[in-house]
């Protein structure tokens, strides 16, 4: 099955300045991680802009709508800040259009960069192509193993992790 994977940012993408000692956007490492996985082939990798998703406004949230009702591929992964990800899930998920497209969106990305040691990055990335390509037609986020509706999911940034907001079972 053909993937889309569609790069906004978020600390996933972020780089160490070593000079200025702070987190920053240069690249995105996707095309360094697709090479790796060996997905190089089979994955059409979209990069839309590379922000903190503190800084997505609601123009850069409807870019990826508009990216996702566009797609041919019938599985996309959004690589996504982990701030506001449940907002863009919310746009997407609540779209007409993209609901009767049947396709499978699944955003995800990392509470820590690609590459400092003990990234969930990679992992995350991983998960979410599998999900992307398994789960039921819908919009969902997906992080540390676990998959989420976008309607039932919340950040606890205290615990630093996503989780369920009701008592069910995620799909």
């Amino acid at each position: 099955m053909k993937l889309r994977i569609i790069a906004t940012g978020g600390t996933f993408d972020k780089h160490y300045d070593e000079i200025a000692g702070e987190l920053v956007f240069t690249s995105s490492h996707l095309p360094e991680i697709l090479r790796r996985a060996r997905l190089d082939e089979t994955t059409v990798l979209e990069t839309l802009v590379l922000l903190d998703s503190l800084d997505m406004g609601d123009a850069d949230r409807a870019r990826a709508l508009a990216s996702c009702q566009a797609a041919l591929e019938p599985a996309l992964v959004i690589v996504h800040g982990t701030d506001t990800m449940c907002e863009t899930a919310q746009l997407l998920g609540t779209d007409p259009l993209l609901a009767a497209s049947g396709k499978r969106v699944v955003l995800t990305g990392a509470m820590v960069p690609y590459e400092i040691a003990g990234s969930d990055a990679l992992f995350n990335l991983g998960y979410a192509c599998a999900a992307a390509q398994l789960a039921a037609p819908g919009v969902y986020i997906a992080m540390n193993a676990q998959t989420f509706n976008w309607d039932r999911v919340r950040k606890n940034r205290t615990a630093g992790r996503f989780e369920s907001t009701d008592q069910g079972a995620p799909k």
